[in-house]
């Protein structure tokens, strides 16, 4: 089936074998002439699937065999990342909360607690939203980085059609106390890049390497020591407001 969305203010046209993936993108749809295409085959589908067996043996976990649909998506989105490379965003993982017209980025390896702490910020600020629970879309426009809503948003799919400026990134580590603190860019730089998608191409491994030192330079970074209690989300917001 073939359709269109608009992601970061780029339309693009999807040509996919299953209907999951439509059924996913459904609040993004648009009428608008795309800007690029994508088009899936068996082929895809087949590398994502070799792609979840080894990721399963490198982590010693067992491997589970998903859907063609399933997989689908996840092509889907890596191409669309790859081509967006060239339109001045690109794919970095991590939970966005938008509040105060402006989003705050956590991030953090998996496990550490980020859809936890997001809960947190919603139950804290009665105006606060997921702008993203775990792939957003970050895009720079003039001397600004946007966080955009994609529907790719992790297993628990929280994610909003919006884009609003985003102005620190929090990295977030498990802690006895509830403590935030500025960091150099230099100190998270490891972390951002092993967070952020990187294809293949080698061109587009070198605009990524690019848009990861942008973003040190456009963004403040702050290491939030949580011992994931409610109270972690006042004292992220009231740091980072600082």
């Amino acid at each position: 089936m073939k359709f269109t969305i608009n992601l970061a203010k780029v339309n693009i046209e999807i040509t996919s074998i299953y209907e999951e993936v439509y059924t996913q993108c459904t609040d993004y749809l648009c009428d608008n002439a795309p800007d690029f295409k994508v088009e899936i085959t068996p082929e895809d589908i087949t590398f994502e699937r070799e792609k979840s067996k080894r990721e399963a043996a490198a982590e010693h976990i067992p491997y589970i065999d998903f859907k063609d649909s399933y997989l689908e998506t996840l092509a889907v989105y890596r191409k669309i990342a790859t081509n967006l490379l060239d339109f001045n965003a690109f794919l970095m993982h991590g939970a966005v909360v938008g509040l105060g017209g402006k989003a705050y980025m956590f991030t953090a390896p998996s496990g550490v607690g980020k859809s936890t702490h997001i809960r947190f910020w919603l139950e804290t600020f009665k105006d606060a939203f997921i702008i993203n629970g775990d792939k957003p879309i970050l895009k720079f426009e003039g001397d600004k980085v946007y966080a955009c809503g994609t529907p790719w948003a992790g297993k628990e799919g929280l994610n909003k059609n919006v884009s609003l400026p985003l102005c620190d990134i929090c990295i977030l580590t498990r802690g006895t106390e509830n403590e935030i603190t500025p960091i150099p860019f230099s100190k998270v730089y490891p972390l951002i890049i092993q967070q952020t998608y990187r294809p293949y191409e080698e061109d587009k491994i070198i605009k990524t390497m690019q848009y990861i030192k942008d973003l040190g330079e456009k963004v403040n970074f702050y290491l939030l020591k949580c011992n994931l209690q409610k109270t972690a989300a006042q004292v992220a917001f009231d740091g980072m407001k600082k």
